[in-house]
């Protein structure tokens, strides 16, 4: 037989376009339309409907971007197109087109249709854009339709480019003329067999495409699109539809392989919580979205969602009470599926301990208590790479699976595993799956199908994995056509068989078929968007800042309520937090969104530490009293200066100075000096010895400069505020000229303040040296005016480190230092908390922060060594400032304060005692008398975290604490205050499975013996 692939093709492909896609609508009759333009932000529905409406013309613009226009659209349904005398096989539709564009589906005009009484019937979209006309939902009583159409003109903003700069992120910039034109506004007669005649084509199309064009399975589909084609009138689609379908039959009907992969298809949206928008924008996505599945599901009883994120479900309650009681309904019938357990999808490299502990507390509590029930995953899979915490508070959140999808995107390394036991820092793990189809806006396609199955790493002892479909990022999700898709790959010979299904029924029939999968230890680096560790500073610093601020606030509030009966401000808290939880999603904390999202969380993030000051405030003044003694209030987890962890101490005196007072030193430089370190400083304000007294060891690398600045060219390749390109390293301005260095009397004494300037920009920095203390304070202050610059500190250290330590939630990671392997070199930018550290046995250096996640740590050699003595020493470089031009044109510009430390001969125990003493400053008021602890421990490497009473309200104390150092502890934990017993339990204050009963007392005390980083939560009754 002569082969007629190419022309066989050819005439589908024509006669799909030119015949059979126009004829699904055998007639379109236009409606009447009228117009209100809201001019500003979005208002409700009982607003807009109030509204003077004026009449609009199909063809005209509208839409100035951001804005957002009502439609109303009224009119007759034409005579025998409904009822009895409706054409068989047919149904009516409103048929919108808001003026679509070729962007995808989220990143454009969207529409919601509502009924004049309030209901939202359905969203329209791009690829969805019909409306059922429904008697009693959007026909009137007498049958004709009546709606008003939501329309959001939401901007294009990449308009296809992702690093040239856009006007289009903020309101302000993006300008007044209108960027849509309103095209359709029609009622339309659907032919259904047309429609599933289109849908049998587009499955078998795609299967042609995807097999092999020598396998007698291609070339029998083929032949039967073929007979279809011969069976179907261009000319008569709709009375020959039939007949074409029928052809078509034996293929669909052939059963799929023995072998073939099995595919659990979860209808999802993954709705960025902001993005290329504003939440604002996001409030009304997921009503669209929500909206959207529950036609689906009216229509189609085996259709189940999958939807993550408490915040987005919140919003929802808030804004669209009655859409939110559809929801609950279709949640308590198990196809609308909450899951993750989280408030949002959030980054998990940046947030704290506590605040990726309470992203889990805060989305099962709510869950639970407004949906009543509990996901049992956690659900990530667009986070820019996944920290080594997580499993343990997974697990801890009573969660046992995790999914994730991000990690397809690794520019180096291909992960091994796709179903897999994923262990954390102290030893926990949970079972993850890494969907094989490496999207998670699959439409099930023939070729994503075929993509999950060629690529799914454990053939041989399991077949089954997880395709997440829907149109997502911008929302959508689900559409009719993507089940019809799954419905005809159900048990199809050449394809995956593909089950609708929940991520429950996944996870249970991979366990059972995956008796002992394999283990990937530690974090999951995304080999991609280094650039997010550093990308917004202001936003980092924000998050940073209310993270310890929320620590101080309910430390403090728990305090009051316990010692003095003060009332606990729980509602408040709960809602600051909410925010700060909110802001943490993986496009808001990473800097990767446009300026309308970064501006408004800069104003978030000044209110809430506003009104966390307010608690904090009013909490110690009820503890300390009224006089005027000076108190040192320390809400660390250590003593220092006098004053116990948790507590607070009358001062003798108000504190005086309390930092080295610069003495000259040689060439013209500088010396710090207490009796603990030797600082000495050139006379261009770098550091080029920082000795050890008690062991005269250098902590700086001979010949080398520390507290280098260092300028760099930043132009990643693809997406500027996500990545950082290793190409970066090889364009390095050191600044070293200084324009001025002097003596300065800062806040807590002398200081040694340089300036240097680099092209548009300033740079200001004070070193100071406490009188008893091993840390060199350099604090920072930036004036920024570069483009597509990254700017780095640098501290050549005299310490041969084959790995760096760096703090985590929860605990520390080590990386190596070195490139042996593709995987330790494409880890060339990496993430830490408030501190990293290196060493040798006996002798090591820690670099503290106070806002800083991005760092780069480097084996490096000195000036005078050899090539056979290779590296000597160890570079730790801070990743400061970054400026790139999209989404945010303005990125990361004007001032900025950070603050570092240079810790000299320090262990481990001395860089988490810095990191924590930098970001919770000892604050001193004015009062009578001091504040005993609310609970004590005796061991400093078992660290507490959280302070606080109970989420339940029952005003039980709560305390969060965890083993620090890597290694065994034994700790005497004792409550300062009467109490009727402690238990163990799990992060949302549940007896927790995993503790043996109470633990022991011996009195009062509370005895725990620790396992490395092991996180334990008490609750102390009273």
């Amino acid at each position: 037989m002569h082969d007629t692939t190419t022309r066989t093709t050819m005439r589908l492909e024509r006669f799909v376009k030119d015949w059979l896609e126009p004829a699904v609508l055998r007639e379109t009759r236009p409606l009447d339309v009228e117009a209100w333009t809201v001019g500003g932000e979005p208002v409700p529905f009982a607003e807009a409907v109030r509204a003077t409406y004026a009449p609009f013309t199909l063809g005209s613009a509208w839409g100035r971007p951001w804005d957002t226009t009502w439609f109303h659209v009224t009119g007759d349904v034409p005579a025998g197109w409904s009822g009895d005398a409706a054409p068989e096989g047919t149904r009516v539709e409103l048929v919108v087109d808001l003026g679509f564009t070729g962007a995808g589906p989220g990143f454009q005009a969207e529409g919601t249709a509502w009924t004049p009484d309030g209901r939202i019937v359905k969203a329209v979209e791009p690829r969805n854009q019909h409306v059922p006309l429904v008697a009693g939902q959007a026909l009137d009583a007498a049958g004709r339709v009546d709606l008003y159409v939501e329309a959001a003109a939401n901007p294009d903003v990449p308009g296809g480019a992702w690093t040239r700069p856009t006007p289009m992120g903020a309101w302000d910039t993006a300008g007044e003329a209108p960027i849509y034109a309103l095209r359709t506004m029609h009622v339309a007669l659907v032919d259904e067999t047309v429609w599933e005649l289109l849908q049998d084509v587009r499955a078998l199309h795609g299967l042609v495409r995807v097999l092999p064009g020598t396998t007698p399975r291609a070339a029998e589909v083929l032949r039967a699109l073929e007979d279809m084609l011969d069976a179907v009138d261009q000319d008569e689609v709709a009375g020959t539809a039939a007949a074409g379908r029928a052809a078509l039959a034996t293929v669909l009907a052939a059963p799929a392989t023995a072998s073939a992969h099995r595919v659990h298809a979860v209808g999802h949206a993954h709705i960025d919580s902001a993005w290329l928008w504003p939440t604002r924008e996001t409030v009304r996505k997921c009503a669209r979205t929500f909206s959207n599945v529950l036609a689906l599901m009216d229509s189609d009883p085996d259709v189940t969602f999958a939807c993550s994120s408490a915040q987005q479900y919140a919003w929802v309650q808030e804004h669209y009470p009655e859409l939110f009681e559809r929801i609950r309904e279709r949640v308590r019938e198990g196809r609308f599926v909450p899951v993750g357990g989280m408030w949002v999808e959030s980054d998990t490299n940046m947030p704290g301990g506590e605040a990726l502990a309470r992203q889990l507390v805060a989305g099962k509590r709510f869950f639970i208590e407004e949906l009543g029930v509990e996901p049992k995953e956690v659900w990530l899979p667009d986070s820019f790479g996944y920290t080594a915490a997580l499993p343990q508070l997974a697990r801890l959140a009573g969660s046992d699976n995790f999914l994730t999808q991000k990690i397809s995107w690794n520019d180096t390394n291909t992960m091994p595993h796709h179903t897999f036991w994923w262990e954390g820092i102290d030893g926990s793990r949970v079972f993850t799956h890494f969907p094989p189809v490496d999207t998670y806006n699959a439409e099930l396609t023939a070729q994503e199908l075929a993509r999950a199955e060629r690529q799914y790493a454990e053939k041989g002892r399991a077949n089954t994995s997880l395709v997440p479909f829907g149109f997502g990022d911008g929302g959508g999700g689900p559409t009719r056509e993507m089940v019809a898709a799954a419905r005809r790959t159900r048990d199809l010979e050449g394809s995956p068989r593909v089950e609708l299904s929940d991520p429950q029924s996944f996870f249970d029939a991979a366990r059972a078929e995956y008796a002992a999968p394999p283990t990937w230890t530690g974090e999951m680096y995304l080999e991609y968007h280094r650039g997010t560790y550093t990308s917004q500073a202001r936003t980092k610093r924000g998050n940073r800042r209310s993270e310890h601020l929320l620590r101080e606030a309910e430390l403090w509030a728990a305090t009051a309520a316990v010692r003095a009966g003060a009332e606990y401000p729980a509602e408040r808290l709960q809602r600051l937090w909410r925010t700060v939880l909110l802001q943490q999603f993986h496009d808001i904390l990473p800097g990767s969104s446009i300026a309308w999202v970064h501006r408004e969380a800069e104003r978030n993030y000044a209110a809430v530490a506003r009104e966390l000051e307010e608690i904090v405030d009013g909490a110690l003044r009820v503890l300390v009293g009224d006089g005027d003694r000076p108190v040192a209030v320390n809400a660390g987890p250590f003593a220092r200066d006098g004053v116990a962890a948790l507590g607070a101490t009358v001062l003798d005196a108000a504190r005086g100075v309390r930092t080295v007072a610069p003495t000259p030193g040689p060439d013209g430089g500088w010396v710090l000096e207490n009796a603990l370190v030797r600082v000495v400083v050139t006379a261009d304000g770098h550091v080029t010895s920082a000795v050890d007294r008690a062991s005269g060891r250098e902590a700086i690398l001979p010949g080398a400069r520390a507290n280098l600045l260092q300028l760099h060219r930043d132009v990643p390749n693809e997406w500027e505020a996500w990545d950082i390109d290793e190409h970066y390293r090889r364009s390095t301005t050191d600044l070293v000229d200084a324009a001025k260095v002097e003596v300065v009397d800062g806040a807590s004494g002398p200081a040694l303040r340089v300036l240097r300037e680099l092209g548009a920009s300033r740079v200001e920095q004070d070193l100071a040296l406490a009188a008893d203390g091993r840390g060199l304070r350099i604090t920072t202050r930036v004036d920024w005016h570069e483009r597509q610059k990254l700017l780095k500190l640098a501290f050549p250290l005299d310490v041969r480190a084959e790995r760096a330590t760096s703090e985590i939630q929860f605990g520390h990671v080590h990386r190596p230092t070195h490139v042996n392997t593709s995987w330790d070199h494409a880890r060339f930018e990496t993430v830490a908390h408030r501190w990293v550290h290196v060493g040798e046995p006996g002798f090591g250096v820690a670099v503290a922060n106070d806002s800083t996640y991005g760092h780069d740590i480097t084996r490096t050699r000195a000036d005078d060594a050899t090539d056979a003595q290779g590296a000597r020493g160890t570079t730790v470089r801070l990743s400061l400032l970054r400026a790139p031009r999209f989404p945010d044109p303005d990125a990361d510009q004007g001032e900025h304060e950070l603050t570092c430390e240079l810790v000299v001969g320090a262990g481990i125990d001395d860089a988490v005692r810095h990191g924590y003493a930098l970001n919770l400053p000892e604050r001193v008021v004015a009062g009578d008398h001091g504040v005993e602890p609310l609970v004590t421990v005796d061991d400093d490497a078992v660290v507490v975290e959280a302070v606080k009473l109970a989420e339940d309200g029952s005003g039980n104390v709560v305390v969060r604490l965890y083993e620090s150092r890597g290694g065994r502890a034994r700790a005497r934990v004792v409550p300062g205050f009467a109490h009727t017993g402690v238990e163990v339990t799990d992060l949302l204050e549940r007896p927790f499975a995993g503790a043996a009963g109470e633990p022991a007392r011996d009195g009062d005390a509370v005895l725990l013996e620790l396992t490395p980083f092991q996180v334990v939560t008490l609750r102390v009754r009273r």
